[in-house]
């Protein structure tokens, strides 16, 4: 019987599940969506147990679709998306709907622990800045605001947690995603009880840490029955979606880099040494011994899709993307700032706004189209700046691209020639639920290491090198929207 993989991604709008031979060979996959919810300004939830649900939906269409046996399953591997908070009873009843990475619910509370907490104090401890967007905040906004339910909270899990807990019935927390935390140390990789006491937030409300790659236990009869899987299949811990993608695109190696084009941008640097700056995001890597420094953009491919929808005339991507190629590199001047729902790294500004510049009756559709591809790959180099400063040599980056962006090559190429380094693209689409899948080919011994894993199942569709002419033609525009990004930040233009 052949030992296949099983791949678990929890993101922003859809859970993705897929299939995956020994060789990374996709065997089937399949999506489900769900919804956000937007309750009050700032709010943005989403009810894990939609999440559940779309796992229950796409693994079952997965296994029907590729006439998968579930007893061929012979791992499974989660990724999901950062910074929700999920408080659950003892019995793992959700008590309230999840804030989720886009709520800024917390602005002005963070803003009120950091005239108590010095932020250099928490840098210290967590490698990361005190924003409203990570996990840290939002419990103090349960505590707050809704002291009832942060009493009878037993635990506040992670997204990949979560469903880890529904397949298995076992709360824990693993290395990659535990950063949320502004009291876990991502060096040590533990809990620091000195900050968890000065932020008053009880260690017994966040669970134990696991590796990602352990197995944290194995499929419930109950689970096996809503999901369609077999009962005693093992699952691994998992990690941050961002990481699982990162091993997926075949990223382990010092100063190897994840370019991140789904619905939000980003990069992930992969470092064999610790190196964190306060506008930057700071965590383990998946793999043990490998630490990722990142910068994200909330922009990204959904930047594209909101102009899409709104004044797209009901063309493809592909049909959008034409229309910019005539324009010419840097859009004959005009520059967009992605700010559609603030900004993470290295702004850390959720009430910064989206911007159009430069704007004249010459300019066509096919101008802003391309200057809403140009802003998202400035906003991803605002951070490789910044992770210069941190002591990176970003023209030493091995880039590898992956999300939907990547399927673009007029996009990637864009980034190429921003970026001054060459991009190579991994053939399959299919990074993040690939990296989740490996993580539990590892634990479970498919893989004898993760050299094996990444050895036998990456390869390069394509390579993208950079045009150092059109480099220079970028620079005028690079340099205006690093100026109006600065404005953009300035309390006088929120």
């Amino acid at each position: 019987m052949e030992r296949l993989l099983l791949g678990i991604d929890i993101g922003t709008s859809s859970c993705k599940v897929a299939v995956f031979r020994r060789d990374g060979q996709v065997v089937a996959q399949a999506s489900a969506d769900y919804p956000l919810y937007y309750p009050e300004h700032g709010w943005v939830e989403q009810d894990p147990e939609d999440w559940w649900s779309g796992v229950c939906r796409a693994v079952r269409d997965c296994l029907r679709c590729g006439n998968v046996d579930p007893a061929e399953i012979a791992g499974i591997g989660l990724a999901g998306q950062s910074w929700s908070v999920i408080p659950v009873d003892e019995e793992g009843h959700v008590l309230h709907r999840a804030p989720t990475w886009l709520d800024t619910r917390a602005t002005e509370l963070s803003e009120r622990v950091l005239s108590d907490i010095p932020k250099e104090d928490i840098f210290q401890v967590s490698g990361n800045t005190f924003s409203p967007a990570y996990s840290t905040p939002k419990v103090l906004w349960f505590r707050e605001y809704m002291p009832e339910l942060f009493e009878r909270t037993y635990k506040f899990l992670q997204s990949n947690g979560y469903i880890g807990m529904k397949l298995t019935g076992k709360m824990t927390s693993d290395r990659s995603q535990s950063y949320g935390w502004h009291f876990y140390n991502p060096v040590t990789l533990s809990y620091d009880g000195d900050m968890a006491e000065r932020l008053g937030i009880p260690l017994e409300k966040v669970p134990d840490i696991v590796c990602c790659h352990d197995v944290i236990g194995t499929v419930t009869e109950k689970a096996a029955e809503e999901a369609g899987l077999k009962p005693g299949t093992p699952v691994v811990a998992g990690g941050l979606d961002a990481a699982c993608g990162t091993l997926g695109a075949g990223v382990t190696g010092h100063y190897e880099t994840q370019l991140q084009g789904g619905q939000a941008g980003g990069i992930s640097i992969c470092l064999n040494e610790p190196k964190a700056h306060p506008d930057l995001i700071f965590s383990p890597h998946v793999i043990p011994g490998r630490y990722l420094l990142q910068g994200g953009t909330v922009g990204g491919g959904g930047a594209l899709r909101w102009f899409r929808e709104e004044f797209g005339d009901e063309l493809s991507f592909s049909e959008l993307t034409k229309l910019a190629e005539p324009v010419p590199a840097g859009s004959d001047g005009v520059v967009f700032l992605p700010y559609l729902a603030g900004e993470r790294s290295p702004l850390w500004n959720p009430k910064a706004k989206a911007v159009f510049y430069g704007l004249s009756f010459k300019q066509t559709k096919g101008h802003a189209i391309r200057a809403v591809l140009e802003g998202v790959v400035f906003s991803v180099y605002h951070n490789l700046l910044v992770a210069r400063e941190a002591g990176v040599d970003i023209g030493k980056l091995d880039i590898h691209a992956m999300g939907g962006a990547a399927n673009s090559e007029m996009w990637i190429q864009m980034y190429a020639d921003v970026i001054g380094c060459p991009i190579r693209v991994p053939s399959s689409d299919t990074a993040t639920t690939l990296g989740a899948a490996l993580l539990a080919g590892v634990g479970i011994g498919v893989y004898r290491d993760f050299d094996e894993a990444v050895g036998r199942t990456i390869t390069i569709l394509r390579e993208h090198q950079p045009d150092l002419k059109r480099r220079k033609q970028y620079e005028s525009s690079l340099q205006t929207y690093l100026k109006l990004s600065k404005l953009m930040n300035e309390e006088m233009f929120i």
